[in-house]
């Protein structure tokens, strides 16, 4: 089972800083007996491990090393796989750089290395075997990709972005069958990669006869990427227990995430 983490894009809202987004210290980790600050994209990584990801790649791109040096040697029992992104032109082109990596056979989760969300075990909420998306109810969809589901929850639109989205439920991360992911790397392709949200690539999906389903399991759902949502995310910990049911997981690199901000450019 592969785990996808984009993490080459250049975290602009929130900088400047000395290192990458993906590991701005939010909350705390317990390594062993002793407390460590915990990197914002270990929340995600976690959450793959317990769905049963024994691989995780991350797709990083230029000034992204330390990503390479934190998790060099895997997280807990998955191992750690590297991919470069060359430029930072989007979701799609990220994802779509760990095809190689992917058996047509296995269980594909993606999801975003700086946001937080519960329940911690919102991937086990999603099928192995359809394309998938956990959702979450936001305060304001717009800044978002909103997901219209059926009553029996397939997926019928997902708005990007959109002005006056017709839904509160935003997707936050999903799951797919190899062969789903591959075919949407095809589709990708056939239309010259000019879809740089996945959203729009999966309506496009849908249009020519496929189907995606929408969960609504998710409860709280933050974006860390700005101030705002840095501050919300200390209060999201705050209330959900930042040891996070007290699970002892640490990174093996033998590193901890930077403790401090930086005036320096990151």
């Amino acid at each position: 089972m592969l785990g996808i983490v984009p993490a080459a894009g250049r975290g602009s809202r929130i900088q400047p800083l000395g290192f990458s987004k993906e590991l701005l210290p939010v909350g705390s980790r317990m390594d062993g007996h002793t407390e460590r600050p915990c990197a914002v994209s270990e929340y995600l990584v976690r959450r793959m491990v317990r769905n049963g990801v024994d691989r995780i790649c991350f797709v990083i791109g230029s000034g992204k090393s330390d990503i390479l040096e934190y998790y060099a040697a895997g997280y807990d029992r998955a191992a750690a796989i590297f991919v470069a992104q060359p430029s930072p032109v989007g979701l799609c082109d990220a994802i779509f750089r760990a095809e190689p990596l992917v058996g047509s056979e296995e269980t594909v989760l993606i999801g975003l290395p700086d946001t937080i969300w519960f329940p911690e075990d919102g991937f086990c909420r999603l099928a192995d075997d359809r394309l998938s998306f956990l959702l979450f109810p936001v305060d304001r969809p717009e800044l978002f990709d909103a997901v219209l589901v059926d009553q029996d929850s397939r997926v019928e639109q997902i708005q990007v972005k959109q002005r006056n989205a017709a839904t509160e439920w935003v997707w936050g991360a999903f799951k797919m069958p190899g062969s789903i992911f591959h075919r949407l790397a095809a589709l990708w392709r056939e239309r010259d990669g000019r879809d740089e949200y996945f959203g729009t690539l999966v309506n496009a999906y849908l249009a020519a006869g496929g189907e995606a389903w929408g969960v609504k399991a998710g409860t709280a759902y933050v974006d860390v990427g700005t101030f705002n949502g840095y501050r919300t995310a200390l209060r999201l910990l705050e209330n959900n227990d930042i040891a996070e049911e007290g699970t002892p997981i640490s990174v093996r690199s033998g590193r901890s995430p930077v403790s401090t901000l930086s005036g320096e450019g990151g």
